[in-house]
């Protein structure tokens, strides 16, 4: 933009000086065309001899000369035929005349214009008028401007690019800050967090993400912390079982009747191991980013009644009932659907006690359809209703040299509903009951 203006100011110029120029020598063409036709030999003698006399500074100097019909010259400025001879003058003609550039032998620089005048009646005899305007002054004035305008340009131009680094050096400090903050951020540092107050305002969403990050990147290493230690807890449990049953069996000789007793107790430690690990995989394939379902449409009240039939022994054991209510259908996975029910249902039995009911039922709302599951065993505290879904947690650690299960049912059961993009909730008041809430999507899940 500097440049275009710095152009066009020049042309300005340039072009303002040239009509100036055209101008003064129109002028005084006429002024001597006018004299000429009037006869006034004196006043053009007197004209011509003193055009410059009492201006020898003038930037507008002029110089005039007055030919015959053959060229002769008959009135001239003093000390112009050494300057300006008349061979130079561009071709007069009967009107304006055309102008020319020339430079002397001398370095000045003169723009030249010839004019016929007179010869179109008997009373004027036809003449030819030369007029030189010297340019020079105004060409020193050019250059000079031209000077100064570079001078200014390169200026500009250097301060701004002066300028444009220092901004761009104080703009990229907090992505600097940034980038080191990122740099030094170890899995043992992800407490910190970057200092926003300084930070310009476009730059502050791009630092609490950052600090979000930090924040989601915290949790999941704290989560996986202790789900390592979790999980080693609970292989613990078997495996020195197994270790202390075969030192036992070990430590001298036996009746094969006391073998068989240890091997089915090893056996059942066997597959507690299975099952944890048969969980912990299916948990592992639901949390990959290529998981996918098949849903099909279900009568989602005849799945839960199958589920309910094959612990129908166990509740009745437990002297616990179980029911269903309701009618629908859902678009799910039939096998995992199932799961989720078990592990509902397993759940639920293991802590109402005897006498106690646990009721399915199943209707439909906005956008899907909500299977719903209450007890009426012991209940859950209400500071640990966020962690329940959470791998190997239990409510009260004493129970898990108690429970069957790893902690690992209510985790699966989240990891399938996540798969069919449902929601899941839980409500309890101890003393009262449970009540786990699960939405399934009406519309098919893409394989």
């Amino acid at each position: 933009m500097l440049i275009f203006t710095s152009g066009f100011l020049y042309w300005v110029l340039i072009t303002t000086l040239e009509q100036e120029d055209e101008q003064i020598l129109n002028s005084r063409l006429q002024v001597l065309d006018l004299i000429l036709r009037a006869g006034n030999i004196e006043a053009l003698e007197r004209e011509i001899a003193e055009e410059n006399v009492g201006f020898p500074g003038s930037q507008y100097l002029t110089y005039s000369r007055v030919l015959d019909e053959s060229g002769h010259t008959l009135y001239e400025a003093p000390g112009m035929n050494r300057e300006i001879p008349p061979a130079v003058f561009p071709d007069s003609g009967a009107s304006t005349g055309k102008t020319k550039e020339w430079r002397s032998a001398t370095n000045r620089s003169y723009l030249l214009v010839a004019r016929q005048t007179g010869g179109g009646d008997t009373r004027t005899l036809k003449r030819q008028i030369q007029v030189a305007l010297d340019e020079t002054s105004e060409e020193m004035l050019i250059s000079r401007y031209e000077q100064y305008l570079i001078g200014v340009l390169l200026a500009v131009i250097l301060g701004a690019a002066a300028i444009g680094i220092i901004t761009a050096r104080r703009g990229m400090k907090p992505l600097e800050d940034l980038t080191w903050a990122a740099e030094r951020i170890t899995a043992s540092q992800l407490h910190e967090r970057i200092d926003v107050a300084h930070w310009p305002r476009e730059l502050v969403s791009l630092a609490r993400a950052f600090d979000g990050m930090l924040v989601r990147l915290e949790d999941s290493f704290n989560r996986l912390s202790q789900f390592s230690a979790d999980l080693a807890h609970e292989l613990r449990t078997p495996i020195n079982n197994l270790r202390g049953e075969a030192e036992v069996a070990l430590s001298r000789p036996r009746e094969a009747k006391e073998y068989r007793e240890i091997l089915a107790s090893s056996l059942e430690e066997y597959g507690r191991l299975s099952r944890m690990i048969d969980s912990l995989l299916f948990l592992a394939k639901a949390d990959s980013v290529q998981a996918t379902v098949t849903c099909l449409p279900l009568d989602a009240r005849a799945e839960i009644e199958k589920v309910i039939a094959f612990y129908e022994a166990l509740a009745a054991e437990q002297d616990v009932r179980v029911i269903c209510e309701g009618n629908g259908t859902i678009m799910a996975d039939p096998i995992l659907f199932r799961r989720v029910i078990s592990n509902l249902l397993s759940n639920a039995l293991h802590y109402t006690p005897a006498g106690g009911k646990i009721s399915f039922s199943v209707h439909c709302i906005d956008g899907g359809m909500e299977v719903i599951c209450c007890d009426s065993g012991t209940g859950i505290v209400q500071e640990h209703l966020p962690k329940i879904f959470d791998r190997f947690y239990r409510v009260s650690p004493s129970r898990s040299s108690t429970a069957e299960g790893a902690g690992l049912g209510l985790a699966i059961v989240k990891s399938i509903v996540g798969l069919h993009r449902g929601k899941i909730a839980v409500q309890s008041a101890v003393g009262k009951g449970t009540s786990v809430r699960i939405f399934f999507p009406a519309q098919p899940i893409p394989s």
